[in-house]
């Protein structure tokens, strides 16, 4: 894309990948060189070395992680992640000091990081490749990163390294925009603040834009007394910046052949007489106070176990907090339990990209789903998602052809009509408009609550929730158990995740729409099976063929190791029953072979034997999910609504809850959490 396109605003979420050229340095080492900026992108001199020096020992962060309390969230900005480096370091550090330190186990590190060229994954594997060859001991780290690495597009993707307890939020894009999208106000008493600054641009002669005064107006709102900034710039541009910012600066000794380097700390206003010396060094007294403003709490209560519920739990549990799911009858027993589900996005044109909850949300829970498959080859149980890819035929799409070319292929592309007919098995239906999508694939709800479930601090519990009690020192909850007593127990907060049931425990949050939606499945013949779509597809409805696996029929009717066709889904406003219909098995039928002709003597016309499940799904007018705290409460918080695309949204919505929980940043904007927000203005008006 030319840089021409780049002021017209259709184009402004576009991410222009950096371009790399390689030149040989003084020691006859090949090293990468920003094409747009021409400057290297890490010393020729050794990188990794200036790296530890510059950030992380002028960061004093050896001695700060080391005196992290447990559940404490520590918190890093970089702007210019470029090859990742200082986030290798920086993890290397980290689990160091976890191996040594036992009070880390339940700390945590969350590395927010800005670009806007960012590095494709082939030139980024090239160059990690050489650090794996100089600095064997990055290759540890490199692997899981070049695995995680996001499709390159707008807005902020958050990586999991939950193994590290290690937060990667990458934000795509401008850096002044980038940041003025962390929100501050998460509507509790804990907000969020960075501790220490990487200001890792190119330099100030090459690219100024890094260096602005928005940038440093950013810094300034995202910090607090004591945060600490290291550049290896001594330019009068930085030095201007950061003073004129409420910054202490300091000149120290550079790296290898530069002289000179910064460092900075954030003034506190009462004590300004203090030498720079004593603000820079007093690192036990800094994080003695820091332990008195974050966010800590022992238990929470989730109160629904579909996925909403699932999700939210294996969020908080991985931040150390002891979790006791409730549902009235089992895990799944709702809308969430459906065999499989398509984990597909909904697509929007590209320059809308950054505030979609759909792209986003769709690409955070490919990536957790593939790493929960890890888990599932250790656990020896069934994967968590088949990647089948599939095919949307652009029948019921908001975008077309033209608009998906501006997708990154490895997210969305078009195939030609004759690759479209070979990887759908279709022979005779028009496909010259189409979107494949190769991360998608199918979700298999039994296993995912398998593997959560096996969370040493997730513990489910049947109980029927009837009285919900908030006061200032905890909530207390009531319900009946399974065997109809009465059961009550405290917690320190409560998440409500009992989809269209949720207002009835609590009147605040909003009285959805309710969706009735009945799933149907049949086994072909091995005749029908060479015949049907090869991966799954979408139209007006989906159709997606799986085989079942160990498990399955503990919530449906299907044997393991069987095929199943199925086809979902019916749509019936205001109709909470959930007895399978069979005029409901014909309307998919008829939705398919509408949308794909050829079908019609494929699939049975006789539907009497095909099994199905209904659920019913929960949406709020604006189409939003509903998360966050509820209004005049400080313990009592929801996360519910999710359509018919829990398992796309719940898993990002999941990580922004306990983030607002805990006091740390989302990885949302603050645009997006004011949309989710349980008190938005659209939900102020009742459903007539």
């Amino acid at each position: 894309m030319s840089t021409a396109n780049h002021q017209n605003p259709e184009h402004l979420n576009v991410i222009i990948p950096a371009k790399i050229d390689w030149q040989t340095d003084d020691t006859g080492n090949m090293v990468p060189v920003s094409g747009e900026f021409g400057d290297v992108y890490f010393s020729h001199a050794d990188g990794l070395a200036e790296t530890r020096h510059v950030f992380l020992e002028h960061n004093q962060l050896p001695e700060r992680l080391a005196y992290l309390a447990s559940k404490q969230c520590f918190t890093i900005a970089e702007l210019g992640f470029g090859t990742g480096l200082n986030l290798l370091a920086t993890w290397q550090l980290w689990r160091q000091l976890r191996e040594t330190n036992p009070q880390l186990a339940t700390a945590r590190l969350h590395f927010i990081t800005t670009e806007k060229f960012p590095i494709p994954l082939a030139d980024l594997t090239q160059i990690l490749a050489l650090w794996g060859e100089r600095a064997p001991e990055l290759m540890a780290f490199i692997k899981p990163l070049l695995a995680a690495y996001p499709p390159l597009i707008a807005g902020c993707h958050r990586l999991s390294f939950s193994h590290d307890n290690l937060t990667v939020d990458m934000w795509l894009g401008d850096a002044a925009e980038s940041l003025s999208k962390l929100a501050l106000d998460h509507f509790n008493q804990h907000t969020p603040y960075i501790d220490a600054w990487f200001l890792d641009g190119f330099a100030p002669s090459c690219n100024s834009t890094l260096w602005a005064d928005s940038i440093f107006a950013q810094m300034q709102r995202l910090s607090r007394p004591h945060t600490t900034a290291a550049t290896y710039s001594c330019a009068g541009i930085v030095k201007r910046g950061l003073r004129e910012h409420g910054f202490d600066i300091k000149k120290v000794k550079g790296f290898g052949r530069k002289r000179e380097m910064l460092t900075a700390t954030m003034a506190n206003a009462e004590s300004s007489d203090l030498t720079d010396d004593n603000k820079s060094c007093d690192n036990k007294s800094h994080e003695a106070k820091q332990q008195t403003t974050y966010s800590t709490f022992d238990h929470t209560v989730v109160i629904g176990a579909g996925v909403s519920g699932l999700l939210t739990a294996w969020s908080l549990a991985n931040r150390g907090i002891t979790v006791t799911l409730l549902d009235k009858s089992a895990p799944l027993a709702g809308a969430s339990g459906n065999p499989r589900a398509l984990l597909a996005p909904k697509m929007t044109p590209i320059h809308h990209v950054n505030e979609h909850l759909h792209t986003i949300g769709y690409l955070h829970s490919s990536r957790l789903y593939r790493d929960l498959n890890q888990t599932a080859v250790q656990l020896n149980t069934a994967s968590v998602l088949e990647l089948t890819g599939a095919l949307d035929l652009l029948i019921k799409a908001n975008i077309g052809t033209e608009q998906i070319a501006d997708y990154p292929d490895e997210m969305a592309t078009t195939l030609s009509h004759e690759q479209a007919q070979i990887t759908s098995g279709l022979k005779e239906q028009n496909l010259s408009e189409n979107l494949y999508l190769p991360q998608s694939g199918l979700v298999n709800p039994q296993a995912l609550k398998d593997i959560i479930l096996t969370h040493p601090l997730i513990h489910f519990q049947q109980l029927e929730v009837n009285k919900i009690n908030e006061t200032e020192q905890q909530v207390r909850i009531e319900g009946i158990d399974g065997n109809r007593n009465t059961v009550t127990m405290t917690t320190d907060n409560v998440v409500i995740c009992a989809a269209f049931e949720s207002h009835q425990l609590d009147k605040r949050i909003f009285d959805c729409r309710k969706i009735r939606g009945q799933l149907s499945w049949f086994t072909p013949s091995a005749e029908q099976l060479t015949k049907l779509p090869k991966i799954p597809l979408k139209y007006s409805g989906y159709c997606a063929r799986f085989n079942a696996q160990a498990g399955d029929d503990k919530l449906n009717t299907v044997v393991a190791d069987n095929p199943y066709l199925l086809l979902g889904a019916s749509f019936i406003r205001n109709d909470t029953s959930t007895d399978i219909r069979p005029e409901e098995h014909q309307i998919s039928r008829d939705k398919l072979i509408t949308a794909i002709p050829e079908m019609a003597s494929i699939i049975p016309a006789d539907t009497s034997l095909w099994q199905g499940r209904a659920g019913i799904r929960t949406q709020t007018p604006d189409y939003h999910p509903i998360v966050g705290q509820l209004a005049n409460s400080q313990r009592i918080w929801t996360m519910s609504a999710m359509g018919a695309k829990g398992y796309a949204l719940a898993p990002i919505c999941a990580e922004a809850l306990a983030d607002m929980m805990l006091g740390s940043f989302a990885p949302l904007s603050e645009t997006m959490l004011a949309r989710l927000s349980p008190n938005r203005t659209r939900l102020q008006t009742p459903l007539v």
